[in-house]
């Protein structure tokens, strides 16, 4: 709008200078509320204030205010040329914490334009699925960094995801199928299929569209658990449309034949064959499949012909759930196929604290106030005094309510302890889960609609939310890391008779056989509940040497040693060991130096020293 020149000269104190600068704050407020806004590359610094009262004429020349009115025909800023350089670089700073690299070198920035006339930035993030957990995240890192430029009004992040894209060797009907995930128990009645499909619809309330595949023909779960919206069976063509439930996909034996199948093992892998091969899933991100219990010829059959991108076992805390546990593992493991989570089932009862102690008989206590308030002389009236004994008893039920819901829940192990501590340490498994022993849970899988869809707020909704975010997460590893941030490379070098192991994080480090073999931590080498080591390191001899190393899924080395001795190392184990292993050797340098330095000082100044 203008401009108001000053020259120093006309300044003359300190007082004269504070009044204009107070002046000039009022009038960018002012016209900041009529729309107006400061541009900043127009206005020159202020003139320094020296210590004397008056101003000097060697200060700055000349103070300019100028608002520009923001318009579509105005822009107040021109931005740069290489404005896509600037904004590409300054959004490399955000990370994918799974894949670990940058979204900009990962491709997930597309679409990069800018209005013209508003200099409002708007771009396309482009993620590896819907259900992303932490897309909002990016979102907001996004449009901060944007909005920090200079030059920019604005950002608008639109949240788009990279298409399916299913193996070239799938079956017809699975075409579109970004990533199965297999749930498995190895065992009956653990409530893998209660698993399954809360994992479904965890899946699909954080934005992804998710089947459920039931591949138990002999006792099939799911009709019982999700009753679907129309439960008539309708064809594509040639294909089996399958049945909804709000947006996940269902299908199983049970759905187009009462009952279960009455059939030997051949026939069953034809008839899922056929299943998957002609139902119509469309495009999903994740299909899950509820996986017949044991480790037998249709498990192996599934998961070599359906290509699964990942499992999840579900167990019990007892030890007969752990050995399960184990063959499901290892059975995943031959087929190369990994496992990601864990989930221990009904793991504990909670219990309120005051649940079994608090038993209120209320026409007891009514008429207990009641006698109270008359022989006192508080309440004559019968009529009065009934209405008084009332109120209170509300008081009292109000208060004990209140109580019970402050006190502390009791957990109640019935099963045992568990095993997810030995899972961690064993098997490198990250990513274990303790599910409570709670009727609402199977009332709602009686009930044909799931617990997390009735009850989404619940604390143990919440657990099925975060071993869907965990599935979200191992997956995107596996299908967009591979050769980076996964397994490390160990090697056993013969000839020095050294293990060398290289990865992302820690490259061409060395760790002896022997030291290896002392870390053993299974159950033979450490006792479970309170860790102590029962292996004795001075038995382990200097010349043991690995006869056989091979990866256990993405979390874990098998090592088969001269000694007899087979063990399953985390690979955060050994980077682990490799880390204190490279503190010690810097320390020991360390102090190497420093009497090297003293022994060189004691020879040049033997008096001082």
């Amino acid at each position: 709008v203008g401009h108001y020149p000053t020259t120093t000269a006309s300044i003359a104190n300190r007082t004269e200078y504070h009044s204009m600068r107070t002046t000039l704050i009022v009038a960018t407020l002012a016209g900041a509320a009529s729309g107006f806004v400061l541009s900043p590359s127009r206005v020159l610094p202020m003139p320094h204030i020296s210590s004397r009262t008056a101003l000097g004429p060697s200060s700055s020349p000349l103070l300019s205010l100028k608002f520009s009115l923001i318009s579509n025909d105005a822009p107040l800023f021109k931005y740069p040329s290489d404005w896509q350089s600037q904004i590409l670089a300054a959004l490399s700073v955000i990370n994918d914490p799974d894949l670990n690299a940058d979204i900009v070198s990962l491709g997930f920035v597309q679409n990069l334009k800018i209005d013209e006339s508003s200099n409002i930035v708007s771009l396309d993030l482009e993620l590896t699925t819907p259900a992303c957990p932490v897309k909002d995240l990016f979102v907001q890192q996004c449009q901060d960094i944007i909005n920090g430029l200079a030059w920019t009004r604005g950002a608008d992040v639109t949240l788009t995801s990279q298409p399916t894209a299913a193996p070239s060797d799938a079956p017809l009907g699975m075409s579109q199928i970004g990533a199965v995930i297999a749930v498995s128990s190895c065992k009956g009645g653990v409530g893998k299929s209660t698993t399954a499909v809360n994992l479904a619809f965890a899946l699909e309330s954080l934005g992804a569209k998710v089947g459920i595949f039931d591949a138990d023909v002999y006792g099939p779960s799911l009709p019982t658990m999700v009753t679907p919206e129309d439960d008539n069976v309708r064809f594509v063509g040639r294909q089996i449309a399958p049945l909804r439930r709000g947006d996940v996909s269902l299908m199983s034996f049970g759905y187009v034949n009462e009952g279960s199948a009455i059939m030997r093992g051949p026939m069953v892998t034809q008839l899922l064959d056929q299943f998957l091969s002609l139902t119509n899933w469309g495009a999903l991100d994740y299909l899950i499949m509820d996986m017949p219990p044991g480790t037998g010829d249709i498990q192996l059959t599934l998961s070599q012909r359906l290509n699964i991108t990942a499992a999840v076992i579900v167990t019990t805390p007892q030890e007969l759930s752990f050995v399960d546990v184990e063959r499901g593992v290892e059975m995943f493991d031959t087929v190369n196929v990994p496992c990601i989570a864990v989930v221990e089932n009904m793991a504990y009862l909670e219990r309120e604290e005051t649940e079994s102690q608090v038993e209120m008989d209320v026409d007891l206590l009514q008429k207990s106030f009641m006698e109270a308030l008359q022989s006192d002389g508080i309440l004559s009236d019968s009529d009065n005094a009934s209405e008084v004994a009332s109120d209170l008893v509300k008081i009292v039920q109000k208060n004990v309510q209140s109580k019970a819901l402050e006190s502390e829940k009791e957990v109640i192990r019935i099963f045992g302890p568990g095993h997810k501590r030995r899972l961690s340490e064993q098997w490198g498994i990250e990513h274990t889960y303790s599910v409570p022993l709670m009727g609402q849970i199977a009332q709602n899988g009686d009930s044909g609609t799931p617990f997390i869809l009735d009850n989404p707020k619940s604390p143990q909704a919440d657990i099925y939310r975060q071993l869907a975010k965990s599935v979200v997460s191992e997956v995107a590893k596996i299908k967009f890391c591979t050769g980076k941030g996964g397994r490390p490379s160990v090697s056993y070098d013969v000839e020095k008779s050294i293990l060398r192991v290289d990865d992302g994080d820690i490259q061409n480090a060395t760790i002896s056989p022997a030291e290896l073999r002392r870390g053993c931590r299974c159950a033979a080498c450490v006792e479970e509940l309170t860790g102590k080591q029962i292996l004795n390191p001075a038995s382990i001899s200097e010349s043991v040497k690995p006869l056989n190393m091979s990866p256990t899924g993405n979390y874990a080395l098998s090592v088969d040693w001269s000694d007899g001795h087979r063990s399953l190392y985390p690979y955060r184990q050994i980077r682990s060991m490799l880390s204190v292993k490279r503190d010690d050797d810097n320390n020991r340098n360390s102090n190497d130096k420093k009497e090297s330095k003293s022994n060189v000082t004691a020879r040049t100044y033997p008096v001082e020293a």
